[in-house]
Formats: structure tokens, sequence, C-alpha cells
């Protein structure tokens, strides 16, 4: 299971913890989340509670073998971005299906993008549009060849 995450800009120890928690094992119970945090129980519902009240937690999801399957070709696009554009270009790349997360980041790339194809002619298609947006001024693109997951505690 996958946890989906606000901006985390009011988060303290505990609730990064927690997070960092739901993260490694989305199906964890409150106990568990509780001996792991050195919290009560209901330190933990009070703290998801809250979390997804304020929008820090917007939802959960979970990744099967048939989301890999569905779209075997998985990628990570680097973008660098000119001007003042990111946040119109990270609009319009949440519009693609290929597009499953975007990522802002710093250092020499401004985005990072998740995608996923069935083809590679698929993917050489959506990195061309991508390449053609007003603002995009460089880019890169690795292949995802296999991936493992951090396992929880």
């Amino acid at each position: 299971m996958r946890i989906l995450v606000g901006k985390g800009d009011n988060l303290d120890d505990t609730d990064q913890q927690l997070i960092a928690e739901l993260r490694r094992d989305g199906r964890a119970s409150v106990q568990t989340l509780a001996e792991r945090l050195g919290v009560s129980r209901a330190t933990v519902r009070a703290r998801l509670s809250k979390l997804q009240t304020q929008g820090e937690i917007l939802g959960f999801t979970v990744l099967t073998r048939g989301d890999a399957a569905d779209a075997p070709v998985r990628g990570l696009m680097m973008i660098g971005i000119e001007g003042r554009g990111t946040e119109r270009i990270m609009a319009r790349l949440s519009g693609l299906p290929q597009v499953t997360a975007v990522h802002s980041t710093n250092g020499r790339w401004d985005l990072i993008v998740e995608l996923a194809a069935q083809s590679l002619a698929e993917l050489d298609q959506v990195l061309t549009r991508i390449r053609a947006f007003d603002g995009v001024m460089a880019s890169e693109t690795n292949l995802l060849l296999s991936t493992r997951r951090a396992r929880s505690r």
C-alpha cells in the first residue's frame, strides 16, 4: 500500500515518523504503529485523524502486480525548466495518462516525473510531447529496470 501525503510543512517528529512507518507498511495496525513509535494507540489514532483532517495524508492506495504489468515500461524523467513556468508545467504533466507522479526537487533538475507506458514506443511519444512543452529547456530520462520496496522493520 502506498500513502499519498500533502506538503508536510507543519509536521512534528512524531507525525513524520508515523508517515514514514505508513510508507513502509501501509497496512500496519494501530497497535503495531504505536509500538514502533513508542506512543499509545490513542496517540496514533489521534495523529492519523489530525493528519487526514488537515490534508497532510491525502489518501491511501494499493499497488498491485497488475499495476506494474499494465504498464511494463517505467521511467523517471528529470526536467529543467526555464523561468517561472513550474506550476504550469506540473499541471500539464498531471494531465498525461502516462504520468504517475510529479515531484518538485532541488539541484540540477526542477522536476522529476514518474512515467508508466505500455511500450517503449509509447514512452518515446510521451517524452517527445513533454520535451515540446513551452518552458522545458532540458531533460534526462532513465528507464526503471527493477524496483525494491523498503521493508518495514
